[in-house]
């Protein structure tokens, strides 16, 4: 994918969604997780921030931990005799599927699939997973994929042998979109009678402010983030990174220094000095709402906890 190219997605991002007022501030909202990975810098830095000590910490060893403590319950309730494909949904570099593979490979036969927007983290996965030697991993074109593409995956994976899907949606990436439009493509993909999902959810806080300044405080995110303006054309200078808590969600933006006009082709988009460019958000949602949701789209479902609450596993039955 060509520089170019990548201007033109976010492009028209831009022209497509305009900007609304938030008091007489303009907010242009490109908050989409598909713009977040388009280059292998991109993916790059956020493995660097996924694997620094305090988003480690409260983002994925925590919900290990709790891997580690039930999956042996929640096998026992997937598994049905059959072999089973393991559907790993924005699998990252591939570490949230360690756990899981290695209790499940102890019981039946596995099949990896790792399914990811970015090639370079789909890469990473299978490279990853290929090493622990615990089940054969599927390598085919729709790997890189979304979640329109999921149906496909499921459908296609399934055989004489591997007759179940257990789809794995880890590491609370749920939360970073609308859980509606997600749950929707995922249950479609799902078989009522055989498969299972596995979601890993970060919970609501009671103290949001602490949140917002954990983000804050580490120049990864910006570092990571940062690069969506980057390919646009913004400078460092001229864009300064910051983080808010409204509606139930966390929203990363940056705040422009100066006017700034960027051109593309036959097209141009002006932005003034104080306008925010709104590049992430990540929902957190508390027990009762999750539960309204699930008994939207699921017949069977168990929620697991942490001692503190703050991260939930959410096994799913269609």
């Amino acid at each position: 994918m060509g520089e170019d190219k990548i201007n033109d997605l976010i492009f028209k991002e831009l022209i497509k969604r305009g900007y609304s007022l938030r008091g007489n501030t303009r907010v242009w909202n490109i908050a989409d997780s598909k713009l977040w990975y388009l280059t292998p810098q991109q993916a790059q830095a956020y493995l660097e921030l996924e694997n620094s000590k305090d988003y480690s910490k409260r983002m994925f060893e925590t919900e290990i931990d709790m891997l580690k403590k039930f999956m042996p319950e929640i096998s026992k309730k997937i598994l049905h005799g059959s072999a089973v494909n393991m559907i790993d949904i924005g699998c990252g570099d591939g570490k949230k599927a360690v756990i899981p593979l290695e209790i499940l490979h102890t019981k039946t036969k596995i099949r990896y699939c790792p399914i990811d927007i970015s090639s370079y983290m789909v890469t990473k996965a299978i490279e990853k997973i290929k090493k622990i030697n615990k089940g054969e991993v599927v390598e085919f074109k729709w790997n890189i994929s979304d979640f329109d593409n999921l149906e496909n995956v499921a459908y296609l994976l399934k055989d004489n042998e591997y007759r179940q899907n257990f789809l794995l949606f880890l590491g609370s990436t749920i939360s970073n979109f609308e859980i509606h439009e997600v749950l929707y493509e995922i249950v479609e993909a799902m078989d009522e009678n055989e498969d299972y999902l596995l979601i890993g959810v970060a919970l609501s806080e009671n103290n949001p402010e602490e949140l917002v300044k954990s983000y804050k405080a580490s120049g990864l995110n910006d570092k990571f983030l940062g690069l969506i303006l980057l390919q646009i054309g913004f400078t460092r200078e001229e864009i300064e990174a910051d983080a808010r808590y409204e509606n139930s969600r966390l929203e990363w933006f940056y705040t422009l220094k100066k006017d700034k006009t960027l051109v593309f082709e036959d097209k141009k988009i002006h932005f003034y000095k104080g306008d925010q460019i709104l590049v992430a958000t990540s929902y957190r949602y508390n027990e009762a709402d999750l539960k309204k949701v699930m008994n939207i789209y699921f017949e069977d479902f168990k929620f697991y906890f942490n001692k503190e609450k703050t991260w939930a596993l959410i096994l799913c039955k269609k």
